[in-house]
């Protein structure tokens, strides 16, 4: 049937209800999502614009940074404008298409972050197990192959479940306060076994294989420091990974457990399934340009020399 009939099958819109308990508090609780919204935005187009004008930056750990950065200005972008448009204008309508649309730019840039994420895990375990043939194995072809099959891998996996979508008939159409798939999933009258099945398996499918492969490359990377004679190299490493994996186990886990409460939590509290699906859609976009970007040296210095030029200093 197609997707236009909704006489039979969708509505012409949902409508989003916020944080439930908290109406009173949308106006104020707007304001530190759009902090962390201008955080991330400008945290992210400062790598973008910093690796774009330093030429000694164009190396795969940047090229894989830059693409990071493009992945987390569209989970973020697909997320808050709509949520300070709730809380400040009470803006409770979007679009079926408009919810479809942001439910596939959630899932399918996740995955595709996932994959990125992959890929920097893997180009720091050649960098720091392989650093004599770094160079061999990691050229510069293989950054775009990388980058561009992990985007047909998240794009792939999460478009049938966006279409997923048009095969159900709707009984309810108040949803939470974003188009979350499990969340869309639970105002179906019936008929939703497809949907939770492909759900669960693309989820297990993406940060299962993706985190085993992340976990046994930092496990490499740490036995390798750990034979490293200076303790002011270790010392660095630990420091280094330590914090990618903060920010990985964040990305993770809150994302993780978002899904899996949206599909068996029943008892969990609504505000708790919102407070967890902001931490993996918002926080890890504004940390990950401190974490990977500004805490290396060579991008210090490539936003100072590009901020001097702005400036007009010499």
């Amino acid at each position: 049937m197609q997707v236009t009939n909704r006489s039979h099958q969708n509505p012409n819109s949902f409508l989003l209800m916020g944080i439930p308990g908290l109406e009173a508090s949308h106006f104020w609780i707007a304001f530190p999502f759009c902090s962390m919204y201008a955080l991330a935005v400008l945290g992210n187009m400062a790598v973008l614009l910093v690796v774009h004008s330093e030429s000694a930056l164009h190396q795969p750990m940047y090229l894989f940074l830059c693409m990071l950065s493009i992945i987390d200005l569209v989970l973020c972008t697909s997320i808050v404008p709509k949520l300070l448009a709730l809380f400040w204008t009470n803006a409770t309508e979007i679009a079926f298409e408009a919810c479809a649309a942001q439910m596939f730019f959630i899932h399918g840039f996740s995955a595709i972050e996932s994959g990125v994420l992959l890929a920097m895990a893997f180009d720091r375990y050649l960098a720091i197990c392989q650093p004599l043939h770094y160079g061999s194995l990691l050229p510069p072809e293989a950054v775009s192959k990388l980058g561009a099959a992990a985007v047909f891998h998240g794009l792939g996996l999460m478009t049938p479940l966006t279409c997923l979508l048009a095969r159900l008939r709707y009984c309810d159409r108040v949803v939470a306060h974003s188009c979350e798939h499990m969340a869309v999933v639970k105002l179906a009258c019936g008929g939703t076994q497809p949907n939770n099945i492909y759900g669960i398996t693309t989820a297990m499918l993406v940060v299962g294989i993706d985190s085993i492969c992340i976990a046994v490359s930092y496990a490499l990377i740490l036995r390798a420091v750990l034979g490293l004679s200076s303790k002011e190299a270790r010392i660095k490493t630990f420091g280094t990974c330590g914090s990618h994996l903060g920010v990985i186990l964040l990305f993770y886990t809150t994302g993780l457990f978002s899904f899996y409460t949206q599909r068996f939590g029943q008892h969990v509290p609504q505000h708790i399934h919102v407070h967890l699906a902001d931490l993996y859609l918002v926080v890890p976009p504004m940390l990950n340009p401190i974490i990977y970007g500004m805490k290396t040296k060579q991008m210090r210095d490539g936003a100072l020399r590009l901020l001097k030029q702005g400036s007009g200093q010499p």
